[in-house]
C-alpha cells in the first residue's frame, strides 16, 4: 500500500459545493466551515418510516457484514425471538461476505451490493451499520432519510462535519439512533449519572479511563483472506469517499484501521468505548471547549508482520478534554502495553470508582461528615455486551425513547474524538465554540476541520 503524504493541507470545497455533493438539505445545519465535509452516498428523500407498536415485529437489515457486522448478525439471530425481530437483508461490497451472511441468517434473506437498494426495501424498519469508518455517515444519513432506525458502529463518523450532518438528519427524521459503544449498556454508568445528578460527589472535576492492548506484531494486522480479490470486492465504491485512491489493496481492505485515509486509529476504534460511558455518566454530556492529544509510535510493531506497511496512526495516544462545567476527561489508549488507568470519576466531595456492574462512592475526608460511603454491586443490566445494546435499541424503537448511546451523546463524543485527531496531527491545542462550531488555536487562529482530502491525501 502506498501511504499518503501526511503534511497538513486545508480542507477542500465550499459550503455551496458541499450542498451540491450531499444533495440533502437536512444535512446542512449551520453556516460554518465544518460543513465543507461531503457526505457520500446520500440519495434518499426523507421518509416518515413505519410507526412500530409495542408488540410489532421489527424487520432489520445489515449494512456491512465483515467481522463486526457478523458479530451483530450472530447476536441478533441468537436473540431474535426475545427481541421480536426478523432479519430480512444484508449488504456488503464483497460478494463473499454477502453470501456468508445470507447463509448464516437463512430463511430467504436478501443480499445487496449497494446499501441504497437495501434501503428501498419498505419492509425494513431498522438497520445495523458496521461498515468501514468512512462509510458510517453516508450509509447512516441515507438510512434515516429512508425512514430507518439506525444502530451505527463507532466511531459515529470519520470526520466532524459528517457528525453534525448525521445528527441533524437523525433529529429531522425523528429516528432512533444507537451508537455501538456497548459499555454504555452497563448499568453502573447510569447509576453514576444518577449519583452525579443528585449532587452526591459535588461538582465533577476529573474523569479518567483507558483502553490498553499489547500487539507485538501490530494491532489490526488481520489475516489476508484468499477470497478477497478485485473481482469480489467493489473497490471503487469502498474507497469512494476518500481522496487517496489506489488499485485494489488487500492490506488496506483488511487492515484499514492503521491508515488515516480510512480511520483515526485508536481514537476511532478504542477511545469511543471509554469516552461514551464517561460522558454518559456525567448525566448531562457537554460539547468540549478545549482538547489536546499526544501520540507516537515508539515500538514500530508493524515491522514484525512481514509484507505490511507501517501504520500512519499512533501506537499510543492520550487525550485531555475540557468542558464548560470545568470537568476534565482523560482517556489513554495503547496497542503496546496492557496496563491502563482505573475507571474513576472525581468530584469535589467524593469519588466514584467504576467496575463492571458496580460503583463505589468514596467521600473525600474533608466531607466525610456530610457524605456516607456507598457501594452498588451486581447492577442490572450487567452490560458491556452487544446483545444488551441491541436490546436497548429495539426497546427504544418501540417506545420512542432515547437509548443509552443516543445521538446527542454520540455527536458530543465524536466532537472530542475529531478535535483530538486534529490536535495530534496538527500539533496544536484545539479550542471549540459550541454555538459557532468554530475551531481555533490558543492564539485565536481559526482551524478548518479535517475532512476528506486534508493532511495531504491525494485528490
Amino acid at each position: 500500500m502506498t501511504k499518503p503524504n501526511t503534511q497538513p493541507a486545508t480542507g477542500a470545497g465550499t459550503r455551496r459545493e458541499f450542498i451540491k455533493k450531499a444533495t440533502t438539505a437536512a444535512a446542512v445545519v449551520a453556516s460554518t466551515n465544518l460543513f465543507k465535509t461531503p457526505v457520500y452516498g446520500q440519495n434518499q428523500a426523507p421518509s416518515p418510516g413505519r410507526v412500530i407498536g409495542a408488540n410489532d415485529r421489527i424487520v432489520v437489515g445489515f449494512i456491512g457484514v465483515g467481522k463486526q457486522g457478523m458479530a451483530h448478525v450472530n447476536s441478533q439471530k441468537e436473540n431474535a425471538a426475545d427481541n421480536n425481530i426478523s432479519m430480512a437483508a444484508v449488504c456488503d461490497l464483497s460478494k463473499y461476505r454477502v453470501a456468508e451472511a445470507q447463509k448464516t441468517i437463512g430463511g430467504g434473506c436478501k443480499g445487496y451490493d449497494d446499501h441504497r437498494k437495501l434501503l428501498e426495501n419498505k419492509d425494513i424498519d431498522a438497520v445495523t451499520i458496521a461498515t468501514v469508518d468512512h462509510w458510517h455517515a453516508g450509509c447512516g444519513i441515507d438510512a434515516v432519510n429512508a425512514g430507518k432506525h439506525v444502530y451505527g458502529e463507532k466511531p459515529m463518523t470519520r470526520y466532524l462535519g459528517e457528525a453534525f450532518a448525521y445528527a441533524e438528519a437523525v433529529r429531522n427524521n425523528k429516528r432512533i439512533f444507537q451508537i455501538g459503544a456497548q459499555i454504555c449498556s452497563d448499568a453502573s454508568w447510569q447509576k453514576a449519572a444518577e449519583l452525579i445528578k443528585g449532587g452526591k460527589i459535588g461538582p465533577v472535576i476529573l474523569a479518567q479511563d483507558s483502553y490498553p492492548r499489547n500487539a507485538p506484531k501490530g494491532e489490526w494486522n488481520y489475516d489476508i483472506e484468499a477470497w478477497a480479490t478485485a473481482d469480489d470486492v467493489n473497490w471503487d465504491m469502498w474507497q469512494k469517499p476518500v481522496h487517496h485512491k489506489t488499485a485494489f489493496d488487500k492490506d488496506a481492505y483488511f487492515r484499514w484501521r492503521k491508515y488515516y485515509p480510512y480511520c483515526a486509529g485508536t481514537l476511532g476504534d478504542l477511545v469511543p468505548h471509554r469516552l461514551h460511558p464517561l460522558m454518559l455518566a456525567t448525566g448531562m454530556p457537554e460539547f468540549p471547549t478545549r482538547v489536546v492529544a499526544l501520540g507516537n509510535n515508539p515500538i514500530h510493531t508493524d515491522k514484525n508482520t512481514p509484507g505490511t506497511p507501517e501504520r500512519d496512526v499512533p501506537e499510543q495516544i492520550e487525550i485531555i478534554a475540557e468542558f464548560p462545567s470545568g470537568l476534565h476527561i482523560l482517556v489513554t489508549t495503547s496497542t503496546i502495553n496492557w496496563n491502563g488507568l482505573p475507571s474513576v470519576i472525581r468530584g469535589h466531595k467524593a469519588v466514584l470508582e467504576m467496575g463492571v456492574d458496580s460503583v463505589d462512592l468514596k467521600p473525600q475526608k474533608e466531607f466525610s461528615e456530610e457524605i456516607d460511603p456507598e457501594s452498588y454491586t451486581h447492577l442490572v443490566p450487567s452490560g458491556q455486551k452487544i446483545p444488551e445494546m441491541e436490546k436497548n435499541w429495539f426497546n427504544c424503537i418501540r417506545t420512542n425513547t432515547q437509548p443509552y448511546g443516543n445521538i446527542e451523546l454520540a455527536v458530543r463524543v465524536q466532537t472530542v474524538i475529531a478535535l483530538a485527531e486534529m490536535s495530534q496531527r496538527l500539533n496544536v491545542m484545539c479550542l471549540f465554540d459550541e454555538k459557532s462550531k468554530k475551531i481555533t488555536t490558543g492564539d485565536g487562529k481559526v482551524l478548518e476541520a479535517l475532512t476528506y482530502g486534508s493532511m495531504g491525501e491525494k485528490s
